[in-house]
């Protein structure tokens, strides 16, 4: 079937799980039989479930499963290929003709909210980031987005809304969102939320391998909540991790010159 003008023309041969040099990418189904009603009304019922599925190399495969809006939402698994191929069927033209203009639609509401953010027209910004979580309630950009919208605005109370629904999504902490999650820290930072910084850092750190940055943001917050002997202490530990990490060193220095430890 030909695609329609403005469609992802790289779909089809990155569906055909014959082309074993293509990689893995788009919408497949997977299908289970669940029991409906007891006794003798009980009938069995085959229903069927989408993802939005990625070759990772290494002969493993991303599966993350579509919402109610047709866009891939939720927390993403990993799995051997071999099992994806035995297991998933693909469908090339419900990703071409439904969920990919879904993709593009969410991914246009977010852009047009970012301009609106840059541009500091923050309730422009705040309406297209609400139409983009309606969309997907998990967008992490989207999120951080309408965070840092709120926080531009000094709306503590509504970024702190925020910042409980992402410190839930293990998403935010990956690395393709580190330049949004860098930004979130310092204006949790910035409007003195040092308390939900502390935990926004924390939670970063237990998704991640031993960071020195991370512990030294931990320690910055803990320094704006007076409490200098916890500072010191992940001072000391990214110093650990990094000797040569010579801001540690000179924030530690500070405060043993200043007795505040």
């Amino acid at each position: 079937m030909p695609n329609k003008p403005g469609t992802h023309t790289q779909s089809t041969p990155a569906m055909d799980t014959e082309q074993q040099q293509a990689k893995i990418k788009g919408v497949f189904s997977t299908q289970s039989v669940i029991k409906i009603g007891t006794g003798t009304t009980q009938r069995k019922k085959i229903q069927k479930s989408y993802w939005f599925a990625k070759e990772l190399g290494n002969n493993q495969v991303e599966i993350q499963p579509l919402n109610v809006n047709y866009v891939p939402s939720g927390p993403k698994k990993v799995i051997p290929k071999d099992e994806f191929l035995e297991k998933f069927a693909p469908e090339p033209e419900f990703y071409t003709y439904t969920v990919y203009p879904k993709m593009r639609e969410l991914e246009k509401t977010i852009a047009r909210a970012d301009r609106h953010r840059k541009r500091g027209e923050t309730y422009s910004a705040e309406m297209e980031y609400n139409n983009a979580l309606k969309i997907d309630i998990d967008s992490i950009r989207a999120n951080f987005g309408l965070g840092l919208t709120y926080m531009d605005r000094g709306e503590k109370e509504k970024a702190k809304d925020i910042f409980e629904r992402l410190v839930k999504l293990d998403a935010a902490f990956e690395e393709e969102h580190k330049h949004l999650f860098n930004e979130f820290g310092i204006g949790l930072r910035k409007q003195k939320m040092y308390e939900e910084a502390v935990e926004y850092y924390k939670r970063a750190l237990e998704l991640t391998e031993n960071d020195e940055n991370l512990l030294f943001n931990v320690a910055r917050a803990y320094f704006g909540l007076q409490k200098y002997d916890k500072c010191a202490e992940y001072l000391k530990k990214a110093l650990e991790i990094n000797p040569d990490f010579e801001e540690a060193r000179q924030f530690l220095e500070y405060l043993e010159k200043k007795k505040l430890i």
